[in-house]
């Protein structure tokens, strides 16, 4: 895994931020017209968004280090790292759709397609395993990102999401013969212990939607 290249580039895409106030200022336009499911705090929304954005993208290399050093400590490198691969890739050589887009806006992007793929792998584990790959809870996080990107564009990115997985993985992948040694290793109480450090990323900035709120 080379994050050290991923943690570069997020550093020179925050320079040019602050340069610009690219980010900042699509942000402020997209304010009045989010859906009305995400909430925000009252105080500052607009520092909270772009924190939210910057965290997102922040936490794309941390959660590929995380999931390298789980993979190694459970015995799954073998089906991990290539789903790592893919995701560092969407940053060192995105997909000719985002060409043009660059700073902070351009990572939002690739950062949805590094988050959406470990989500869609994620799913297929859940369905053949009972236990996700990769457990880290981005669910909600990347609805928020999707609406920030623009629903249209957005599902452009979801559709390369898709092909990246049809690519990565099929039937072969969940061959009966791997499936009980990946379920002890997936579900072993070292490894869970292990991801239990990534809570919340929206809970924690303070950024959500409705249907997470309990009833009072």
């Amino acid at each position: 895994m080379n994050t050290a290249a991923l943690r570069e580039q997020i550093k020179r895409a925050q320079e040019h931020e602050a340069a610009t106030g690219q980010l900042l200022r699509q942000l402020e336009l997209q304010l009045p017209h989010l859906h009305p499911a995400i909430h925000l705090p009252e105080v500052d929304p607009r520092g909270v968004l772009t924190r939210f954005v910057t965290a997102y993208i922040d936490q794309v290399p941390d959660l590929l280090d995380a999931a390298h050093q789980v993979a190694q400590e459970a015995g799954i490198v073998e089906q991990i790292k290539p789903v790592l691969k893919i995701a560092e890739h969407f940053f060192t050589a995105p997909p000719a759709i985002l060409d043009g887009h660059e700073g902070l806006d351009s990572l939002l992007d690739e950062a949805y397609l590094a988050h959406r793929l470990v989500e869609e792998v994620n799913d297929l584990y859940i369905m053949h395993f009972g236990q996700p790959l990769i457990p880290a809870n981005t669910t909600v996080a990347s609805v928020i990102a999707h609406q920030l990107i623009g629903e249209a564009f957005a599902n452009q990115l979801d559709e390369a999401v898709h092909h990246a997985v049809d690519e990565l993985l099929n039937e072969d992948s969940f061959s009966l013969e791997a499936v009980e040694a990946y379920r002890e290793r997936l579900s072993s109480p070292d490894t869970e212990a292990a991801w239990k450090r990534w809570p919340s990323l929206s809970r924690e900035l303070g950024v959500g939607l409705e249907i997470e709120r309990t009833p009072e």
